[in-house]
């Protein structure tokens, strides 16, 4: 080990990394024999038939998840690799690995959790599987409750630091984390529980630093006013701003699926006019696309927009949009093409608007809609809103081109779940230290909770996943930046992520006890808003979906 300890006072494997080598293309083979067999019960004439894998849901979804946890702990062991190389594989990353590595295979052997009472079971794909001694060693001594205990005290000796784990990131991101944590701490932790209990706007004053640290222009290139950052650098601000609270981390995301339709889809003449100020904060979006009775089905809306003049007028119903009352421009979806039924006939706009306040959020003739009072991720709020022949200029018809609103869309996905993934990061990470600290404060029986082994191992394993998730987040962004189709990977990181920051919070409230009921404890807030994570962007149902079509095509 690079600190001189001898590996026989700790309980660390000797030759882990070769164990870990060794395991992992056992499960990548089981994964193909999975895939493979689904594959030949779906398909016909070589394509997937769509009734077939309806028929098929659940081994879909088992697959999906299955591929997930493969590309998870390549992911995990690729990190370690390049920590060995720099010379920052200490312990606590050798504990990370090797409980990560022996809970992940052994969950795949008997069951991955999809849910509290649905898991993903190799039998339920036609397969069984007997361990090589590499893996049967990582499933029997990996995951012990030694290895639990040492992480933790180490993770106690550590306390106060962004992660738990060297991350692997070079030292611009980790200036760009430590900048933005820095920020979170001070401006958005103490006061984030205010906005939440009494259900506030996060203030203006926050969205001007924000601008002003440059997080709408983030990755905006900088011959349109932005920064012209990495994917990766957007992850880690989204993460460590939402470890404050998801509402900030998340004012980011508007502005990169705006401008990233924009720059994908636009015109030259609408990324002059948009970008800019996209990127400095003075134009806030808002994205519009969800109907009260479509969900996640958005080839089936009924929103109508037709020609009047030069102009567009929209008619319809919209529902679930974020922030959006104070915002200058929506991102609407829209069936334009007459006809159509499905999502050939549907075009984006961009539709200007007049920034409303919390008393009156819509104030342009055309435009109605309310509040929807919600659990948590409060901070942006969740609106109804309703066009009545809303008026749109002529010249904010995405690209000046009708029927492409639903490809266009499909380009800002990967980014979207990307972006997500880095959220639930953020607030697994929130749930992870808030948890921590309390039971490091709290005393039961003369001693404090952090001492007792259950409290210990769900510290421990709420460390494991958040790095996991990350890691697995973070090769999807690095995928992105070096222009290679990510969908796959941004699908699984959403869907990993979703889940690891519902189990910490959800951990980190059991280890508060009755206290974690109280709406004063701000463990409460960070529940509500870990649960949102698993609907949104795409709900965990159809993500497995989609992750499951693209595995079998």
């Amino acid at each position: 080990m690079p600190d001189g300890q001898p590996m026989t006072q700790t309980p660390i494997l000797v030759d882990l990394q070769a164990l870990t080598d060794a395991a992992l293309p056992e499960v990548e083979s089981l994964f193909i024999q999975a895939r493979d067999s689904l594959q030949a019960q779906v398909s016909s004439g070589g394509k997937v038939s769509n009734q077939a894998l309806e028929s098929q849901q659940f081994q879909a979804h088992a697959l999906a998840w299955l591929a997930t946890y493969v590309e998870a702990l390549r992911q995990l062991n690729a990190w370690a690799g390049r920590l060995t190389q720099s010379g920052q594989f200490g312990q606590m990353e050798a504990l990370i690995l090797q409980i990560g590595f022996g809970e992940y295979l052994a969950q795949i052997a008997g069951g991955i959790p999809m849910s509290q009472t649905e898991f993903a079971r190799l039998s339920d794909l036609g397969l069984g599987y007997t361990p090589s001694p590499a893996a049967g060693t990582l499933m029997t001594r990996g995951n012990t409750a030694e290895a639990r205990h040492a992480l933790v005290a180490l993770m106690r000796d550590n306390h106060g630091r962004a992660t738990f784990g060297a991350t692997g990131l070079d030292e611009e991101l980790e200036m760009i984390r430590d900048q933005f944590r820095r920020y979170a701490d001070e401006k958005v932790i103490p006061r984030a529980h205010d906005w939440h209990l009494k259900d506030e706007l996060i203030p203006m004053e926050v969205i001007r630093e924000l601008a002003e640290m440059g997080v709408f222009g983030l990755t905006i290139p900088e011959s349109y006013g932005g920064f012209g950052l990495s994917k990766a650098s957007m992850v880690v601000v989204s993460e460590e701003l939402s470890r404050g609270y998801i509402g900030v981390g998340s004012l980011g995301t508007r502005s990169e699926i705006a401008a990233e339709l924009i720059l994908c889809g636009g015109t030259e003449e609408q990324k002059q006019k948009w970008l800019p100020g996209l990127a400095s904060g003075e134009i806030l979006p808002t994205a519009v696309f969800t109907e009260p009775n479509t969900g996640s089905d958005l080839g089936s809306l009924r929103t109508r927009a037709r020609k009047n003049g030069e102009d567009w007028v929209i008619t319809g119903n919209k529902t679930w949009i974020t922030h959006a009352a104070r915002t200058h421009v929506m991102t609407v979806l829209a069936r334009s093409v007459e006809g159509t039924t499905d999502y050939r006939g549907l075009s984006l706009f961009l539709a200007e608007k007049t920034p409303g306040t919390d008393e009156t959020p819509f104030v342009d003739p055309g435009l109605s809609g309310g509040e929807i009072e919600v659990l948590g991720y409060r901070g942006m709020k969740e609106y109804t809103v309703n066009f009545d022949d809303f008026r749109v200029d002529g010249a904010n018809l995405l690209g000046q081109v009708e029927g492409q609103g639903f490809k266009q869309l499909m380009q800002t996905f990967e980014s979207a779940r990307i972006q997500t993934g880095a959220r639930a990061i953020g607030v697994a990470q929130s749930a992870l230290e808030t948890g921590m600290q309390y039971a490091e404060d709290r005393k039961q029986f003369g001693r404090s909770l952090i001492e007792f082994p259950r409290i210990e191992s769900k510290l421990a394993m709420m460390a494991v996943e958040i790095m996991i998730a990350r890691q697995l987040t973070y090769f999807s962004a690095w995928q992105k930046d070096h222009d290679k189709r990510c969908d796959l990977e941004a699908g699984m990181a959403k869907l990993l992520g979703a889940r690891v920051a519902w189990a910490s919070a959800d951990n980190a409230l059991q280890i508060h006890g009755g206290n974690g009921f109280a709406l004063e404890y701000r463990i409460s807030r960070i529940l509500c808003d870990a649960r949102i994570l698993n609907i949104f962007e795409g709900a965990a149902e159809i993500q497995a979906q989609v992750i499951a079509r693209r595995l079998l095509e």
